[in-house]
């Protein structure tokens, strides 16, 4: 089993930023693949932002939406962490960190309890 546990949402104003972390621990070996997946009320949970770590090196991943503003980036204690810059009203949510031994966008197992990140505009 993995555990994932979040921290770092809270309330900021548009244009504001905010930098989560999401530290894994357990049986981590294979966790080659974490993300952020984030839930505004009244929409399905949507994805934002991968890292995965493979043979030749490391990729990252974002949705189209939040592309320029955020980054995403993991250190050697499998921790990973979602910088979120330029914040908008929109980007208000829970936010979801994501691990698992394949592409988040494809399974993942193992999810965090989520954090809430709320813009005031």
């Amino acid at each position: 089993q993995v555990q994932l546990v979040e921290s770092g949402g809270g309330l900021v104003q548009a244009g504001g930023s905010l930098r989560l972390s999401c530290a894994a621990s357990g049986r981590t070996f294979n966790i080659n693949h974490m993300g952020w997946f984030r839930q505004a009320p009244g929409k399905e949970r949507e994805f934002v932002a991968r890292h995965s770590r493979s043979r030749s090196g490391t990729t990252t991943d974002y949705a189209n939406s939040v592309k320029g503003r955020f980054t995403i980036s993991r250190d050697n204690a499998n921790t990973v962490y979602l910088q979120m810059d330029s914040l908008q009203p929109e980007d208000t949510a829970v936010y979801y960190c994501a691990a698992s031994p394949v592409d988040v966008t494809v399974h993942v197992p193992y999810w965090g309890s989520g954090t809430q990140v709320t813009v005031s505009s």
